[in-house]
């Protein structure tokens, strides 16, 4: 049995609160596993002056981990699975999707309770382009501003006065102890999350049998469902940080329900779809199908993808 682990983790308290996490669920499972972190600075976190599509996109926040992983200096990586592109690198494979923490956007704000309230020219800092095009779409009268940097980043431009408000993942918010700062939960039919929002991934060398079964456990069978059926919907458009797309699935009573977007920069195109089935590939590619038939192609070709 294996003895020792390592972990690969970004820097930021986030990233090493998950890390943190896994490590101790992994040595709570497994009596005698010693688990250790090995955190790395990734260029995702160093590029701070460029929204992350005009900087590399997604991968910016994985690859320094999957390059230890493939010279053998951590066994695995622990992600935020909406930073995790929709396709990994020949080699590589996500072992584990834990259980969903709330995918929600959440509103921070010391002046506002809640978006609708805000006043005309007030602004509204993120780094998502998905969260920009909803967000000008409902409420085309506030001014979006780039917003990058860490959690705790984010907050302190906030309180400085540098924006009005801004949005974020509840989910990171609720794991930092940071839940009192969220003055409202957007709801997913006003804010439809990232890929894979709220859940964590472990990524592992594809040829290591040996960490998928030490990691089963961790695994949620729903949340892996639902985050592969929206991963395909990403994979399919071509999804990037270049991309305002969001796409959420949740089990039902029949099965799975998938709501997906893709829309202008602007918000002033967007397509929707709402599938329910069983099967998440199959799904997805409903789901993709109906996108596909509301314009989501031009839509994607405006945005050069």
């Amino acid at each position: 049995m294996t003895k020792s682990l390592v972990i690969a983790t970004r820097r930021s308290r986030l990233a090493l609160w998950q890390a943190e996490h896994v490590k101790q669920r992994l040595e709570a499972l497994h009596a005698g596993l010693a688990v250790t972190l090995l955190p790395l600075s990734t260029r995702g976190d160093e590029i701070l002056d460029r929204r992350l599509d005009q900087a590399g996109g997604k991968g910016l926040f994985v690859k320094e981990l999957e390059t230890a992983l493939a010279g053998r200096r951590a066994d695995l990586a622990v992600h935020s699975m909406k930073d995790v592109p929709a396709d990994l690198p020949p080699g590589f494979m996500l072992a584990a999707v834990m259980q969903r923490e709330d995918p929600r956007d959440a509103f921070v704000s010391n002046g506002y309770s809640e978006i609708g309230e805000m006043r005309a020219g007030s602004v509204v800092g993120t780094s998502s382009l998905r969260r920009v095009a909803q967000v000008a779409q409902r409420h085309p009268r506030l001014q979006m501003r780039l917003l990058r940097g860490n959690v705790e980043t984010r907050l302190a431009k906030l309180d400085r006065g540098e924006y009005d408000a801004v949005i974020l993942a509840v989910a990171g918010l609720v794991r930092l102890g940071l839940a009192a700062r969220i003055r409202s939960r957007l709801e997913v039919d006003d804010s439809l999350p990232a890929p894979g929002q709220g859940a964590l991934g472990i990524e592992c060398l594809a040829e290591r049998a040996d960490l998928v079964a030490l990691l089963q456990p961790l695994n949620h069978a729903a949340t892996a469902r639902c985050v592969h059926a929206e991963r395909g919907v990403s994979r399919a458009l071509g999804g990037s940080c270049a991309v305002p797309l969001g796409a959420y699935a949740e089990e039902t009573a029949g099965g799975l329900r998938l709501r997906a977007l893709v829309a202008s920069l602007d918000g002033g195109r967007i397509a929707r779809a709402d599938c329910q089935g069983s099967d998440p590939a199959t799904l997805a590619a409903a789901a993709v199908s109906e996108l596909r038939r509301q314009g989501a192609s031009e839509i994607l070709s405006s945005l050069g993808t």
